[in-house]
Order: C-alpha cells, then structure tokens, then sequence
C-alpha cells in the first residue's frame, strides 16, 4: 500500500520538523489523507480472513501517521493548526468512524468486504496519482528537482511488491491499485534518468563555460596589471631623469642678475 511507502519518507521529513520546531511550508493533507488510507487498510485486513500481513502492515503505518500528524499539529502555526484539526476530525475521525458503523451494523457477508475494498482501491489510486504532477513538472522544467530519487524508487519498489503479494492471494483490490503504482514508479524512474542525464550534460558545458569565462578574465587582469606596472615603470623613469638634470648654482644665478641690473641702468 503506498500509505505505508509515504509513512516511511515521511521520517526525514519530521526530522526536520521536530529539528526546526516548525512546519515551514509543508502542507498537512497528505498526512491526513495517508492516515485515512492506512486505517482503512487495516480495517480492511481485519475483515479479510487471510488479511493479517494486510492488517499488521497498514496498522503500524497507521500509528507512524497518528504520531507525524499529531507532530505537525504542534508545530504548526495557529491557522494551520485549525485547519489540521478540522481535517483530523472530518475525515479521520468523522468519515472513517461512519465506514466502520455502516459496515459493521447495515452491511453484511461478502459485500461489506468489497465496500471496503473499493473504498482503499479508490483512495490508493488517489495518492498513486498525485506525483504526476511532479512528473509534469519535471517535463515542462526539464529538472529533476521537483521529484526526488529516492521518492520514485519507494513508489516503484512499494507497487512491486504489492502486486506481487495481491498476485499470490488473487486479491484484485490489493493488485490493480498497486500494479498502476508500479507502472507509475517505473514511469517516474525513466523520466528521473533522462532529465538526469540532460542535467548533467548542461552542467558539464555550462562548468566549461564558466572556466573559460575565469580564464579570460584572468588573463585580461593579468594584462592590465602589466600595463599599470609598465606605466609606473616609465613614470619612475621620468621622475628619475628629472632629478638627475644639472641644478643651477646660487653663484651664477646672482652673478646673471647683476647682468641683467647693469644693463638696465645703462
């Protein structure tokens, strides 16, 4: 089940949350959604007569998502906090609280089943579907920053596995949601390496840009210091020959000036 793939990358999230004493910009709804799914997985387990690894599994994922939505009440701001507690209640508690009424006292035998299996088929093919986005996102930028690694090789391996299991036990509720999961994994780990690739080369020539850019530069400062210190040099060299030309002594200057004091009284 992919609720119990999202519990466990949800850890490195929570880290950070509990690090930072703070949500920042991380939105509580698919908590909510991810601890819906696991209880009504779980449920679903319990009903099935051979769902016990269905029950055990989405019932730890279950606990997980109780303890990170309960975190992210803290943590969050206060108009998050509201909107994260009228969610818990609508759909967590009102919403699951009223399948288990209804398929515990107005439904009976086989159907009760196939009403809770629809319902987390449903629900799994939901949450399968919303890293598409992230796989347009990722077409339309040509970056595979909008869609982590390790994030498509879970939803891959999770959908495997799933399908593998639903496969051995004939449960189709199980298998046709996570046989489309595992399609949709395998999409994603193909888009991830063609856009990872493209980067790398862009990187590579855009480096060797940047390099030769740092040479020319270099070399263009390198250039004008050695015409500032020619210039000094030159400037020196002036300065120099000027200090070296011959002074005039006081004798012949006093001796110019009767000269020209002769001459004018003549």
């Amino acid at each position: 089940m992919d609720g119990v793939d999202f519990t466990c990358k949800a850890c490195g999230t929570f880290k950070k949350v509990v690090k930072k004493r703070s949500t920042e910009n991380f939105k509580g709804l698919p908590y909510v959604c991810t601890l819906l799914s696991t209880c009504l997985w779980t449920f679903y387990g319990l009903l099935k007569p051979d769902g016990l690894l269905i029950a055990t599994v989405n019932g730890a994922g279950a606990a997980l998502e109780a303890i990170y939505v309960t975190l992210f009440i803290i943590f969050a701001p206060k108009d998050a906090k509201v909107k994260m507690i009228k969610l818990v209640t609508i759909l967590n508690v009102g919403l699951f609280g009223a399948v288990i009424v209804v398929a515990l006292f107005a439904i009976h035998g086989s159907v009760r089943l196939t009403m809770i299996g629809f319902m987390c088929a449903g629900l799994t093919l939901g949450m399968y579907g919303s890293p598409m986005a992230a796989m347009r996102m990722v077409i339309v930028t040509k970056s595979v920053d909008y869609m982590p690694f390790f994030l498509s090789f879970f939803l891959f391996l999770n959908g495997a596995v799933w399908t593998a299991y639903a496969i051995l036990v004939k449960d189709y509720f199980v298998g046709v949601p996570n046989a489309i999961g595992f399609v949709m994994g395998s999409a994603q780990l193909a888009i991830y390496t063609i856009y990872r690739s493209r980067r790398s080369t862009t990187k590579t020539s855009h480096e060797k840009e940047v390099e030769e850019g740092s040479a020319h530069l270099v070399k263009g400062l390198e250039m004008q210091l050695h015409h500032e210190n020619e210039a000094a040099a030159d400037k020196g060299r002036i300065l120099d020959k000027g200090r070296s030309l011959p002074k005039t002594s006081v004798s012949r200057q006093l001796s110019f000036q009767k000269i020209v004091k002769s001459l004018s009284l003549t």
